[in-house]
C-alpha cells in the first residue's frame, strides 16, 4: 500500500488528547494519513482543526458535550460505559466507510485506558499500536505490580524492581497503585490494559520518551518492546520543522494573551510559573500557603488558576488572606499556552504538579522545576525529576500532618531552583543538558526520528501482507 492510513483514538482528557494530536501531526508530517477519532467536547475545543495536511477527524458524542465533569466513581464509570459503547461504534463505522472508499485503514493506534480500540481493530485484522503516555518507568511499575510484584509495591515502603536502576520508596509509586488511593475505578481499567497487552503476540508500544532519557526502563520489561518516539511537544517549541505549530490543539478559554506582553516585560530567569494542569485541584488551605510562598519568595510570577471548576476556584482565590498582594506581585490567569510560557526567556522556574505532558515540556525548554506531584504518575515522574535527571526539587509533603505542604516549604524550594549559584546552577545547567538531548531526539536522523520510520516500516511490512 502506497501511503499509510492511520486511525488513531484518544482517552478524552487533556492529557491524552495533546501528545495524541502531537503523534498524529508526527505522522502526517511523514506523508501519512491520520484520522483523529474525539468526543464533540474536545473537537470543538480544537484550534486549527483543518490546517494539518493529512490530518482528519471522526466524531462521537459520549453523553457529555458541554465537558465532563464527575463528581464521583460512580459517575466515572457510567463515563467510561458510555465511552466503550460509543467510541466502539465510531472506530467500526470509520473503518467501514474506509474499507468502502477503497483506502482502508493500515494502523489503529489508540492510548492508555481503550482497549476496546484494540478489539475492535482486531474485528478487521488491523495491526494496532498503544501509544503510552506516560514514561516508561510508570509502564515497568505498572507491568511488575500486575506482573508478581502485587504486594511489594502495595505494601512495602523502600522496594528495588526488575531493570529499574534506581530504589522506590512510597511517595515514588503511582497513587493509584496505594492503598490509600480514592480513585477505585482506575485500577481495574489500568489492570485491563495490561490484560490486553499479554493476549498480543508482538504488542506494539510507542512512548512519549526518548532513548537518552529512560535508557534502563525502555528494556526493563524483557516481554515488550518499548518504541521511544516523544517527547510529543509542537513543533515550533522542538524541532522547529513547522513553525505554525505553535499548540497542542486544545482551545480551552477563550483568553487574551496579554500574559506574554507581561513576561517579556520580566528580566531574563526571574519570573517562577506556577501550574498544576487540568484535574488537579488544591484546596484552599493548600492555596493559601502557596500563595503566602509566592509572595514571601520576591519573585515575579504567573500563575494558573483554571475556572473549569466553576466558581469554586474563583470563590478560593477570592477568599485568599493575601488576595490583593498577589494581584500587585504577580499575575494570574485562568489558561495559557504552557509551551510558549516554558520557551520565554524570562522564566526561571516552574512549580508544576508534574504530569507527564507539563515535565517533558519543561524538559524540553531547559526551565527547572519545583515538584508538587497530586497524584497517578505525578509521583514517579517527581522521583525522575529530582533524583534521576537531577532538573528540580521536590516539596516535602510529610512536613503537615494534614498532607498540607506549607509556605516555608515551598519558598526554601523556590530559593534553591531559582539560585544562580550552588545547587540552583547545577539545576540550570543538568535542565539545558536536557533540552538539547530532547531536540536532538527528534530531529531528523535522532532517535526519535529514526524510531518512528521504523515503527512506519514495520507496519507497511504487515500491511503488505494483508
Amino acid at each position: 500500500m502506497s501511503q499509510h492510513r492511520f486511525l488513531l483514538i484518544a482517552y478524552p482528557l487533556q492529557g491524552h488528547i495533546n501528545p495524541a494530536l502531537q503523534f498524529a501531526k508526527r505522522l502526517a508530517s511523514t506523508g501519512a494519513h491520520v484520522t483523529f477519532a474525539t468526543n464533540l467536547y474536545f473537537h470543538r475545543r480544537m484550534l486549527n482543526k483543518s490546517t494539518t495536511p493529512g490530518l482528519s477527524f471522526a466524531t462521537f458524542s459520549d453523553g457529555y458535550d458541554d465537558g465532563y465533569k464527575a463528581s464521583d466513581d460512580f459517575d466515572i464509570l457510567a463515563h467510561i460505559s458510555v465511552l466503550k459503547r460509543r467510541g466502539s461504534e465510531c472506530l467500526r463505522s470509520t473503518i467501514i466507510a474506509a474499507q468502502n472508499d477503497g483506502q482502508p485503514f493500515t494502523c489503529v493506534a489508540y492510548t492508555i485506558l481503550l482497549t476496546w480500540a484494540a478489539q475492535v481493530a482486531r474485528e478487521f485484522h488491523l495491526p494496532v499500536a498503544l501509544l503510552w503516555i506516560q514514561p516508561a518507568t510508570v509502564f515497568d511499575i505498572y507491568y511488575h505490580y500486575f506482573h508478581q510484584y502485587k504486594d511489594d509495591i502495595a505494601h512495602e515502603s523502600h522496594l528495588e524492581l526488575p531493570g529499574l536502576p534506581f530504589p522506590l520508596t512510597s511517595r515514588d509509586i503511582p497513587s493509584f497503585l496505594l492503598s490509600s488511593n480514592i480513585y477505585t475505578f482506575a485500577l481495574p481499567s489500568l489492570e485491563e490494559q495490561f490484560q490486553e497487552l499479554d493476549q498480543e503476540t508482538n504488542p506494539v508500544l510507542l512512548v512519549n520518551t526518548f532513548e537518552e532519557l529512560e535508557p534502563e526502563a525502555l528494556k526493563a520489561v524483557d516481554k515488550y518492546s518499548m518504541i521511544p518516539i516523544g517527547p510529543l511537544i509542537p513543533s515550533a517549541f522542538l524541532d522547529e520543522k513547522d513553525p505554525s505549530d505553535t499548540s497542542f490543539g486544545a482551545d480551552i478559554f477563550d483568553v487574551s494573551n496579554d500574559y506574554v506582553e507581561w513576561l517579556d516585560s520580566k528580566p531574563k530567569l526571574s519570573v517562577v510559573y506556577v501550574s498544576f494542569g487540568t484535574l488537579a485541584v488544591l484546596s484552599r488551605r493548600q492555596m493559601e500557603e502557596l500563595a503566602r510562598a509566592l509572595i514571601d519568595s520576591g519573585y515575579p510570577f504567573l500563575w494558573v488558576i483554571r475556572e473549569n471548576n466553576g466558581k469554586e476556584e474563583k470563590e478560593k482565590l477570592q477568599g485568599l488572606s493575601c488576595g490583593e498582594e498577589l494581584e500587585v506581585k504577580g499575575k494570574i490567569v485562568k489558561w495559557c499556552s504552557q509551551v510558549e510560557v516554558l520557551s520565554n526567556g524570562s522564566l526561571g522556574c516552574f512549580v508544576s504538579h508534574c504530569g507527564w505532558n507539563s515535565t517533558t515540556e519543561s524538559l524540553a525548554s531547559g526551565v527547572p522545576m519545583v515538584a508538587f506531584p497530586q497524584l497517578s504518575d505525578q509521583m514517579t515522574n517527581a522521583k525522575l525529576v529530582e533524583d534521576v535527571w537531577k532538573i528540580g526539587v521536590r516539596v516535602d509533603d510529610k512536613a503537615n500532618e494534614e498532607g498540607i505542604v506549607e509556605a516555608e516549604e515551598i519558598r526554601k524550594c523556590l530559593e534553591v531552583v531559582m539560585g544562580t549559584e550552588g545547587k540552583g546552577h547545577e539545576l540550570r545547567k543538568n535542565a539545558e543538558k536536557w533540552k538539547c538531548l530532547a531536540r536532538e531526539a527528534v530531529k531528523e536522523g535522532g532517535s526519535s526520528d529514526r524510531n518512528m520510520r521504523t515503527f512506519l516500516d514495520d507496519v507497511a511490512k504487515y500491511s503488505s501482507l494483508m
